[in-house]
Formats: C-alpha cells, sequence, structure tokens
C-alpha cells in the first residue's frame, strides 16, 4: 500500500470513529432525557413504566396481573398534593389504590434522590411486608432501562422482606405498629398505612414530626380512632 493509500485509509478510519462516537454520545443524550422524563412527575412514572399487580385479575376480567396505574384525573392529584405539604392525612376505600400510590410516590423519591431514607409502617409485620412488596413490584416492573438508570444495593431477591435499598445510599424499610419503632429512625419520608387500627396511631404522628424531615404520610380506609377524630378535629375525653 502507497503511503497516499495508507493516508486516505486512516483519514476514512477516523472518519467513521468520530461518527460512531457521536453517534454514541447523541444515545446516551437521548437515553438520559427519556430518563429525566420517565421520572420527572410520579403519575408519568406510575402511568407509564411502573407497574402494580392485582390479585383478582382473572375474575375482574383483566388481561393480567400486572398493569399501569390507570391514569384518572383523581390519581394526578393526589401525586400533585403529595409533592406539596410535608404532612398528608388522607382517606380512602379499598378501589381507590391510595396505598398503592402513597408507596408508589416514595418509592420514586428514594429510586431517584441519593441517601433519601423512607419507613413504611402499619399494623402488623406481614402487612408492611405487603407494602414493601408493593414497592418492589414497582421497581421489578420498570423497563430494564430505568432500573439499570437506578440500580440496587444488590439484587432484589437478595434482599430481606422488609427492605428494598438502592445504590444510590436510598433505602426503604419496613417497621410493625407501635410509637417506639420510629425513635432510632431518622428518614426522610414516612407511610403510615390504615392509620385508623393502629392503637398508638397518635403517638407515631407525634413520633414522625420529631423525627422525619421530609414527607409524613397518614392515610387509612374508615374505622373509629384516633385517626378519625384528628381528621375532623375531635377531641375527646379519657373517660369517653
Amino acid at each position: 500500500m502507497s503511503f497516499e493509500k495508507f493516508k486516505r485509509r486512516l483519514a476514512s478510519l477516523e472518519t467513521s470513529s468520530n461518527c460512531d462516537r457521536g453517534n454514541r454520545e447523541e444515545s446516551a443524550v437521548k437515553l438520559q432525557q427519556r430518563i429525566l422524563e420517565a421520572t420527572s412527575h410520579p403519575f408519568i412514572w406510575a402511568t407509564r413504566y411502573a407497574k402494580t399487580v392485582n390479585e383478582h385479575w382473572v375474575e375482574e376480567g383483566r388481561p393480567q396481573p400486572y398493569e399501569h396505574f390507570p391514569p384518572h384525573d383523581y390519581i394526578r392529584h393526589i401525586f400533585d398534593l403529595l409533592g406539596e405539604e410535608r404532612v398528608h392525612w388522607l382517606e380512602k376505600s379499598r378501589d381507590m389504590m391510595v396505598s398503592w400510590l402513597c408507596v408508589a410516590y416514595l418509592t420514586l423519591e428514594a429510586m431517584k434522590t441519593p441517601s433519601r431514607g423512607v419507613l413504611f409502617q402499619t399494623q402488623k409485620e406481614d402487612k408492611v411486608i405487603r407494602l414493601i412488596d408493593y414497592a418492589k413490584c414497582l421497581y421489578k416492573t420498570q423497563p430494564e432501562w430505568l432500573k439499570e438508570a437506578f440500580p440496587l444495593s444488590k439484587p432484589i431477591d437478595k434482599q430481606a422482606d422488609l427492605e428494598l435499598s438502592f445504590k444510590n445510599g436510598s433505602y426503604i424499610w419496613g417497621i410493625p405498629g407501635g410509637a417506639d419503632q420510629i425513635r432510632s429512625f431518622h428518614p426522610w419520608g414516612y407511610l403510615n398505612d390504615e392509620s385508623s387500627f393502629q392503637p398508638e396511631a397518635g403517638d407515631c404522628f407525634n413520633e414522625a414530626l420529631s423525627v422525619v424531615r421530609g414527607k409524613i404520610i397518614f392515610n387509612s380506609s374508615a374505622g373509629p380512632s384516633w385517626y378519625a377524630d384528628a381528621r375532623r378535629d375531635i377531641i375527646r375525653n379519657e373517660e369517653d
């Protein structure tokens, strides 16, 4: 090969290499934009990328057990409200998916923000494991490119029943009912689920105000309790 041919060949290889590098950089930029768009709002993430699981999908005539959140207006409104205030008290009925909504909001916050701790609390350990399972379901049903963007600290099947932890230092831990369960933690976010059925819900609220630096979310279906009274500014005597 003559020297001139060699130079032309080298120039061609350099041009090809530059094109490949440019294509890779362009692809990386597009992927980053896609990731930012997917996680820019919990409504977008929950209705387009993450999925819930419905154990009654056959009886309800659903096409499959795993589905995105339905894009209902009230779901968007709840997500918007959760982003606005520090403390939230929500009332719910069984079919509103409020527990799923709260878990989705806090899971996304932990997933995309480094060193953001979250606690889930409800009556008993088996019930709080179920909430952690909600978070794990939402995470593992995402597209692979989102899971690669926000990796876990270890594989999901190697994580404890009461834990979902991320490589960025964030975590979601589950604890059973009781105000004394909260005191050793200082999380960013706290979810108290089915508060009307936790005898110490009022004390849990007071503890959460002391130790939680970010979001405090209580939600429950109907039931006579401190939570029902507090929602309506009812103060009862000890004898009541």
